[in-house]
């Protein structure tokens, strides 16, 4: 495995992290066991949760993630050897806190009291938000229109998280499918009052989706806040799994195919068949070419991935040891520009 510090702490993270959204509803508790239980195994020592988890979010199934992985420290007693990170939902659904998902007050320590309850931990390594509670562009969608509301102010949030780091429930914290004036309002004011300092960014990236290194990718290096990649297969499209219509029983596309739609834009097939195709050429997993072309990245501190076989799981862990030729980049790189983000 390799491993990467987190931001600018002594953190060392694996550079692949577990991703847990399917647990609890692809996955059962016994199937989320045998994966958290390899995962370690292999020296992947980060894993990523929410609150929201499983997904599709549900209000009958919000937190069970959560609980599955809390569950697991109960059993294994191995809590202390995982870097964990959570998130606290920003606003949207109403089963949530009533909706008011803001994160300060009385909705903070909600959502991070009933998360340390679900997860059987006193502390949460990397606490991160999920999205930002003022009106941005993020899970696909394009054409911002400036809306003013009512949003916790930047400062107030890092208040509010600094009583529960001096509690010992947070070690550190980070962002989610934050935007660049996000990220650097947060670190400027991490550094004149010196307030907490946000670690990492969460935010999609894949060969389907590289708009990070438009602006995000040098904040992550110049400021050390590296991107946790989500979504690095694009919802499995970039296994090669669904080519040409294929649908495989069980599959998220498959059980959700309205809610999985961000990943299906007028190039993506043709881009997804040209990828397929390299991989093909060098003799390369798809999957594993996919995940080694984000893990390589200068600004990436740790790729997401999510498994829902033991099989998947195996070879997306494996792609560490991957090693991609200047030639095999040269062709993604032609196939970024041949097909430019094709699924923002």
């Amino acid at each position: 495995m390799n491993y990467k510090k987190l931001g600018n702490t002594a953190l060392n993270v694996s550079t692949i992290c577990l991703g847990t959204m399917t647990w609890g509803e692809q996955n059962s508790q016994e199937d989320a066991f045998q994966q958290m239980n390899y995962a370690l195994e292999k020296g992947v020592n980060f894993w990523d949760t929410a609150e929201l988890y499983s997904v599709p979010p549900k209000k009958n199934t919000y937190g069970l993630t959560e609980e599955i992985i809390g569950n697991w420290f109960s059993k294994s007693k191995k809590r202390n050897e995982v870097v964990l990170a959570t998130k606290v939902a920003g606003p949207s659904r109403d089963y949530l806190r009533n909706g008011e998902n803001s994160f300060v007050g009385k909705n903070l320590e909600s959502a991070l009291n009933n998360s340390l309850r679900r997860l059987k931990t006193e502390y949460i390594d990397l606490y991160q938000l999920h999205w930002p509670e003022r009106n941005v562009n993020n899970f696909g969608k394009l054409g911002y229109i400036h809306k003013e509301s009512e949003w916790s102010q930047f400062e107030d949030v890092l208040n509010h998280l600094q009583k529960y780091i001096d509690e010992g429930k947070i070690r550190y914290v980070g962002l989610s499918n934050e935007t660049p004036w996000g990220v650097m309002n947060y670190i400027h004011l991490s550094k004149d009052k010196n307030l907490p300092r946000m670690m990492s960014i969460q935010n999609p990236y894949s060969l389907l989706n590289r708009s990070y290194e438009v602006g995000l990718a040098e904040v992550s290096i110049r400021e050390q806040i590296g991107c946790l990649s989500y979504s690095p297969l694009a919802s499995g499209y970039l296994s090669g799994k669904y080519r040409n219509g294929a649908m495989p029983k069980g599959s998220r596309i498959e059980r959700d195919y309205e809610f999985w739609g961000r990943y299906r834009k007028p190039q993506s097939e043709n881009a997804v068949e040209e990828y397929y195709q390299i991989s093909k050429k060098y003799n390369l997993d798809m999957s594993q070419m996919s995940i080694k072309f984000c893990e390589i990245q200068d600004f990436m501190t740790s790729v997401i991935i999510g498994a829902t076989t033991m099989d998947q799981l195996k070879t997306n862990i494996e792609s560490v040891k991957v090693n991609l030729h200047k030639d095999v980049i040269n062709e993604i790189n032609s196939i970024q520009r041949k097909y430019p983000n094709p699924c923002p």
